[in-house]
């Protein structure tokens, strides 16, 4: 998948936000903390994971994110989604 494409979620870019201040956190935490819903996460998580850029590990029935650092496009996305967020912050910040 494109990184247009990755980053063009709101979902996948409230999912890297969170997951990148975290280490590690279970399904439902993230799901509270971005306010979505379970099923959207779970299949954002799912693209995410094949793209590499987070990884999923079971414990029992619990699902646990982390972000695959050592993952190029994983600081890409990074440090994309700090441009547009710096961007975002700068056009608000200007007089209309």
């Amino acid at each position: 998948m494109h990184l247009r494409q990755l980053i063009a979620s709101s979902c996948r870019q409230k999912i890297l936000e969170t997951l990148s201040s975290l280490r590690e956190t279970h399904l439902m935490d993230l799901v509270r903390r971005i306010n979505s819903t379970y099923t959207q996460v779970n299949r954002n998580l799912q693209i995410l994971e094949r793209e590499g850029i987070v990884r999923i590990r079971l414990y029992g029935r619990m699902k646990m994110i982390s972000l695959d650092r050592e993952n190029a496009k994983t600081d890409t996305m990074l440090k994309v989604l700090k441009m547009l967020r710096n961007a975002e912050t700068k056009r608000l910040g200007e007089p209309s």
